[in-house]
């Protein structure tokens, strides 16, 4: 693997980015793409090698949350500091972004973070195995995150060489039911097998994330890509059968064919979406088949005239999948609250501010 790169459109440059660079118009500033994120600095990549590069001071200070700090796969504008070492000034837009939320949903004001998994990703390659975590609710689940970020989702099943034919056949067929419109592999690194397909799946200058749990070959499947054990590994404790975090940091890989791949630490708990967009999307069949519902404001629960419930009992709509659509919405609903409740509490406290304020100012004028 080169340590340096031609040109900044093998890196996933393209016209919009380049765009938005001649509007800023930042002398002394370049383009870089953050390859790597550790606590409190970045690895960065442009067309001169790698560097080290940490935020300015006054970025920190003036950030409101997680999403204004760089994350993986962020295009910034860089200047050097010394030959090693560079300053992050600008984040450039973002065109996709795959986040989640995780924290307790069951209780009331619980906690609820932001984690940005990655960001101007392509396509991401959601990896289960078939002998631990497989579940069709599980990949729907990244499915509903990745609609929300605008990012084409695919699946790849690995371990395929634990299923007889049959097996994988059936397996295959369930997948195909429950996601008619997503690109399907089946992979194993066992005997290389899927391994041709998938390397044709990933194309030049484009950008693939892996996500998927501990122990499912994230890791295993892009040493094969990228031909040798770049990434260290190991195996699903034998106890437990739980994956091991081989991966601690989330990390982006450059292939010799050109595309451009990132894998990510195991996720145990995919998480939860804050808008009602990816939900609406990915379950188009519901959507559409609540347009009709009696109630505008139905929940697709117990009301009368509901056609999504007529659907379900007459067995017209999948249960699993109606049962992770009820979830998902019900997640959204906690984390809407959540926020309304934080800005209550911002808009309470800047009125209690302001008051404060207001009576120092009138006590010393009457002094």
């Amino acid at each position: 693997m080169e340590d340096k790169i031609l040109n900044l459109e093998a890196l996933g440059f393209n016209v919009e980015l380049n765009t938005r660079v001649k509007e800023l118009a930042l002398v002394g500033f370049s383009p870089a793409r953050v390859i790597e994120e550790n606590k409190g600095s970045y690895k960065v990549k442009n067309t001169e090698g790698e560097y080290l590069a940490k935020i300015t001071g006054k970025r920190m200070f003036e950030a409101t949350g997680r999403e204004d700090f760089p994350a993986v796969g962020d295009w910034v504008l860089v200047g050097a500091v010394d030959k090693e070492q560079m300053v992050i000034e600008e984040i450039l837009p973002r065109q996709s972004i795959i986040k989640r939320r995780f924290g307790d949903r069951n209780k009331s004001g619980g906690k609820n973070d932001v984690q940005i998994i990655a960001t101007n990703i392509d396509v991401t390659l959601v990896v289960e195995s078939v002998d631990r975590d497989y579940n069709l609710n599980r990949f729907e689940r990244y499915f509903a995150i990745l609609e929300e970020g605008e990012v084409k989702g695919a699946i790849v099943l690995n371990k395929i060489d634990l299923l007889t034919p049959s097996e994988k056949e059936n397996r295959l067929n369930e997948l195909r039911e429950r996601f008619p419109l997503v690109d399907i592999i089946l992979t194993t690194t066992k005997s290389d097998g899927g391994l041709k397909e998938l390397t044709n799946y990933i194309k030049p200058s484009k950008t693939y994330c892996f996500l998927g749990s501990s122990g499912v070959g994230k890791s295993s499947l892009i040493n094969k890509l990228l031909g040798g054990p770049v990434i260290a590994t190991s195996d699903v404790g034998r106890a437990s059968q739980r994956g091991k975090h081989t991966t601690t940091r989330r990390q982006m890989y450059f292939l010799k064919g050109g595309g451009i791949v990132i894998d990510n630490p195991g996720i145990r708990e995919v998480g939860g979406v804050d808008t009602e967009e990816g939900i609406a999307s990915l379950f188009a069949e519901i959507t559409e088949l609540g347009q009709n519902c009696h109630y505008t404001n139905c929940t697709h629960t117990h009301e009368p005239g509901c056609k999504v419930t007529e659907a379900l009992k007459a067995n017209q709509l999948d249960a699993d999948k109606y049962n992770n659509y009820i979830n998902l919405k019900k997640e959204v609903e906690h984390y809407q609250q959540n926020a309304g409740d934080k800005r209550q509490k911002g808009k309470s406290f800047s009125k209690f501010i302001g008051q404060g304020k207001k009576e120092l100012k009138e006590t010393g004028d009457n002094n």
